[in-house]
């Protein structure tokens, strides 16, 4: 069966009816659901309000949840937990990719300032290469949920300064500078890295790496995150020793940028890291990669540690379609408050419509635990896993649920301990 991707430029291995049908009686034996967690929507998108949300969700302190819809141009929400009721507020919509864009893939993130920061993957000036984006709430306190947020563009891509922004997140420096990556763009047309600084009332944007898409890597889907140095990692769908994709470090270095390609993938290993890294408390990189590994295309979770002034690379867990399990992971995975590595997975599961799971690191090894296969109630998520500070997990499922769209509009979900 094949999944709902909005990317035009991103294909994910579409697995055939008879495939599934191969698999089916293993998957029934095979998939044993976890009961302590429980499962339940708490939106449905209609198509009015919002449809096909490709990224996850963010939570503030006071626990409200923002996120963004890709389809019909694009909008961005927010629901907020009245007396155990979650109401959903449409804080911005998006009209025909002009010039304040449209199509957002990746989350809105809070900036110091209290603002929602965000990019789109089109719109923006001639090219329609995309944008970046500042949402501020109206000046009126307290603020009904009713009025719209004010719009304002702080980056319009034009291509060589970086060209469709896609899954990554954006990240703030200490200083309040921004940083995020471009699938395309750049200098070689390959993807950048780039930073925007505030500059006399406004930003001032600056590609601070270009990938060539050849041994350096090419098309980072996934943002960068930085290290207590100051440092960024991250990760390249493509490119690399073997085109299978890389994960890299940027170092500052005199007025500029060195790049070190920290591994390239191989096909036993997994391929085309899709979603961003993390750091756990060791200091290790843990990451996703969507393709490769089992059966040549159902993913895996990835560890790098740091070890004698380099890096040794690690497999956690190859995904394993043929056990019920969930594959092709898209976003990257979250760690709990457990210690334990939480995310989703874009197909597999009991229905193939993909899955949220757990690693659980037990005796030197990371075991995997199905805990939810997606249905009706939503299904094929793009975006990764957020916890709140009492444990309740959250995420979205670009399709699946209520609503006129084809296949469903999506959902926004909640899993309780």
């Amino acid at each position: 069966m094949s999944h709902q991707v909005p990317n035009p430029n991103f294909h994910t291995p579409l697995r055939t009816a008879a495939t599934v049908l191969m698999f089916l009686p293993l998957l029934i034996a095979a998939v044993t659901p976890i009961q302590a967690q429980t499962y339940s929507v708490i939106h449905y998108f209609t198509g009015s309000d919002g449809e096909s949300p490709a990224a996850g969700v963010t939570i503030d302190q006071s626990g409200r949840l923002y996120g963004t819809t890709y389809s019909i141009f694009g909008t961005v929400f927010e629901m907020r937990d009245v007396n155990s009721y979650w109401v959903f507020s449409e804080l911005f919509s998006m009209g025909y990719p002009g010039p304040e864009g449209a199509r957002p893939q990746a989350r809105v993130i809070k900036g110091p300032d209290g603002s929602l920061y965000g990019t789109t993957y089109e719109g923006g000036g001639n090219c329609s290469c995309g944008v970046v984006f500042k949402l501020q709430p109206p000046p009126t306190a307290p603020r009904s949920a009713l009025e719209p947020w004010t719009e304002t563009v702080i980056h319009d891509f034009s291509g060589p300064d970086g060209s469709l922004p896609g899954y990554g997140d954006l990240v703030f420096d200490q200083a309040g500078n921004i940083y995020g990556t471009t699938e395309q763009g750049g200098a070689y047309g390959a993807g950048a890295v780039y930073e925007l600084t505030p500059s006399n009332g406004g930003w001032t944007e600056s590609v601070i790496y270009s990938f060539s898409g050849f041994t350096n890597g090419g098309a980072p889907y996934g943002g960068v995150i930085f290290d207590n140095a100051g440092n960024l990692y991250g990760t390249t769908s493509g490119g690399g020793q073997y085109s299978k994709g890389t994960v890299f470090e940027l170092t500052p270095s005199g007025s500029g940028w060195s790049e070190t390609v920290l591994h390239s993938f191989q096909s036993s290993e997994g391929t085309f890291p899709v979603g961003g890294l993390m750091f756990d408390l060791s200091g290790n990189l843990i990451g996703t990669t969507e393709s490769g590994g089992l059966g040549g295309y159902d993913g895996s979770v990835f560890e790098l540690s740091p070890s004698n002034g380099g890096w040794t690379f690690s497999v956690l867990h190859l995904f394993d379609l043929s056990k019920g399990e969930g594959v092709d992971p898209i976003a990257g995975v979250t760690m709990g408050s457990d210690g334990n590595l939480y995310g989703t997975t874009l197909g597999g599961g009991y229905y193939d419509d993909g899955t949220i799971f757990r690693l659980v690191y037990s005796g030197g090894y990371w075991t995997y635990q199905t805990l939810y296969s997606f249905g009706n109630d939503g299904n094929s998520p793009f975006g990764g896993v957020t916890f709140d500070s009492q444990g309740n997990m959250y995420g979205t499922a670009i399709a699946g649920g209520k609503g006129a769209c084809n296949g469903g509009c999506g959902v926004v979900w909640e899993m309780t301990p």
